[in-house]
């Protein structure tokens, strides 16, 4: 039997308590207001670099309390602080690296002079024995431990990336080196030297593909 009254719609009763009653920890703000509306509050996202960036979205609800906004905002300003923090060791971790690379391959520029002595008296005869032989090796095993690299042998695909012609021969079909005028030098990636080099023609069935820098097909 009812008695006409219109029904009351439920009453939803929301904890708006900083403090939790039963583990009395401070509850997390930002936890709340994404659960007030369903979005996060704050998110930490990585760009294509790699580098960590915060991208903050305040979802606060209109009812939140002033606490609850300061401790989100806070708590956001202290994510982006830590991520530029993060970019900022990245960066000099990047530079401290190239900046070693750097010293080290000027060192060892400065020994190339010195190979070249080391390869004529190889190619004399005078590094089969004795104590300049002992001298060159150990030297040698310095160097290539440095990450030193020689390029430029006689048949080899002509790279203008790497080699530098002096006189060329043919119609350059099919360009090889012919006579290596002075060998090259690199350490990884870095060019310390270009060969010096005499281009001719190489026989096309002999004579592998160039593959070019930006990985695109030739044909």
């Amino acid at each position: 039997m009812t008695s006409g009254k219109p029904e009351q719609e439920p009453v939803t009763v929301t904890d708006k308590r900083r403090i939790d009653p039963e583990t009395f920890e401070v509850r997390d703000a930002t936890t709340e207001s994404s659960e007030d509306t369903g979005t996060p509050a704050e998110g930490i996202v990585e760009n294509e670099d790699g580098n960590e960036e915060v991208r903050v979205e305040k979802a606060l609800s209109p009812e939140a309390s002033p606490e609850s906004a300061e401790l989100a905002e806070r708590t956001a300003d202290l994510q982006r602080v830590s991520a530029e923090y993060t970019n900022y060791r990245r960066r000099a971790e990047r530079e401290k690296a190239a900046i070693g690379e750097s010293a080290k391959a000027s060192v060892v520029a400065q020994f190339l002079d010195v190979v070249d002595d080391l390869d004529r008296a190889r190619a004399h005869g005078d590094l089969e024995s004795g104590p300049l032989k002992a001298v060159g090796d150990k030297l040698t095993r310095i160097l290539t431990g440095l990450g030193l690299e020689g390029f430029g042998e006689e048949g080899d695909v002509f790279d203008p990336e790497l080699h530098e012609a002096v006189q060329m021969e043919g119609d350059g079909t099919h360009p090889v080196l012919g006579t290596i005028l002075r060998k090259g030098y690199r350490v990884g990636d870095r060019v310390l030297r270009h060969a010096m080099v005499t281009v001719t023609d190489g026989d096309p069935a002999d004579t592998p593909e160039q593959t070019p820098s930006d990985g695109t097909d030739t044909e």
